[in-house]
């Protein structure tokens, strides 16, 4: 399975949450409209807190994702395609905290 196959079947397999874009890339978003994860250069990209991020960023090759060069954003980790086996777990995390935080509006 590819990475992003592997993104697809868990966007597909994640409750209320949908496929949609940030930053032009695919994302999962939550019920509540907000992104919970990024398919970015074969990576998967986790908005995460707490245990789930301490965790995340303890894996080798994992860090704070960065948009753009200089740009990190805090609260988001990359982790690549050699965690694949791992990406649900930390996806079913994210869309915990995801969807607890506040509807976007529109």
């Amino acid at each position: 399975m590819t990475a992003h196959e592997k993104f697809v079947e868990i966007a597909n397999t994640l409750p209320d949450c949908k496929l949609g874009k940030m930053f032009g890339k695919e994302c999962i978003k939550a019920v509540n409209g907000k992104a919970l994860a990024i398919f970015y250069d074969d990576d998967m990209v986790f908005k995460l807190k707490d245990d789930a991020y301490d965790d995340a960023m303890a894996m080798d090759e994992a860090r704070i994702f960065e948009p753009s060069e200089g740009r990190p954003m805090n609260g988001w980790v990359q982790l690549p395609s050699g965690y694949l086996d791992q990406w649900s777990a930390f996806a079913e995390a994210a869309r915990e905290y995801v969807a607890a935080l506040p509807t976007n509006k529109k």
